[in-house]
């Protein structure tokens, strides 16, 4: 990927976001346009958002970007906004399958946190097998939903049809919402270290 493919990318992110009239602050522009980066350049394959806005206005505004941004730059077609009860994520589809099988097919020694103690305090190794199967069936759940050739059409996305951003109707496969809120409900594994 060339650095003014990049660049050119960024431009067209900054321009929709004038065109939808998202009063980001500078500091969270920024932060967007590192995540957009990191994204792209597979830095990172999926990053939590936790600047611009509250749900679910940031949710609508990220989407009408993305969706925007994506007619005009193929580089950021792999995008996609992913939420998960309260948080939302930014995400690249094939960098984050390509994350989920490679942790899937290694062995990686985990290492538990307990963040509800005060002080941090690491978990027991007896304690950490029933967590780390959590976190596997996690993996598992996403590597079937996250295939390296794009996203796995028969789970049913929430396409954003009834959205109108900038005059135009959403397209829902430009920039389907992936909402996996009701999936992980019974989930023991605290979802926003996915972030980490």
């Amino acid at each position: 990927m060339e650095i003014a493919e990049l660049e050119e990318a960024l431009k067209v992110v900054n321009s929709c976001v004038s065109k939808i009239k998202w009063r980001l602050r500078p500091a969270a522009k920024r932060r967007l346009e590192t995540d957009i980066l990191a994204l792209c350049t597979g830095l990172r394959p999926l990053i939590m958002v936790d600047y611009g806005g509250k749900m679910p206005e940031l949710q609508e505004q990220l989407c009408d970007v993305l969706q925007l941004s994506q007619k005009e730059s193929s580089i950021l077609q792999p995008l996609r906004v992913m939420v998960m009860d309260d948080m939302i994520y930014l995400l690249h589809v094939k960098g984050l399958a390509d994350y989920v099988k490679l942790s899937l097919n290694k062995e990686v020694e985990l290492i538990f946190v307990d963040l509800e103690k005060d002080p941090l305090k690491m978990i027991a190794q007896a304690d950490q097998h029933f967590v780390a199967a959590q976190l596997v069936l996690v993996q598992k759940f996403f590597s079937t939903i996250f295939l390296s050739d794009g996203l796995n059409e028969s789970f049913t996305f929430s396409p954003r049809t009834d959205h109108v951003a900038n005059g135009e109707l959403t397209s829902p496969r430009s920039s389907e919402l992936i909402n996996l809120s009701s999936c992980m409900q019974d989930n023991q594994v605290t979802i926003p270290t996915l972030n980490g």
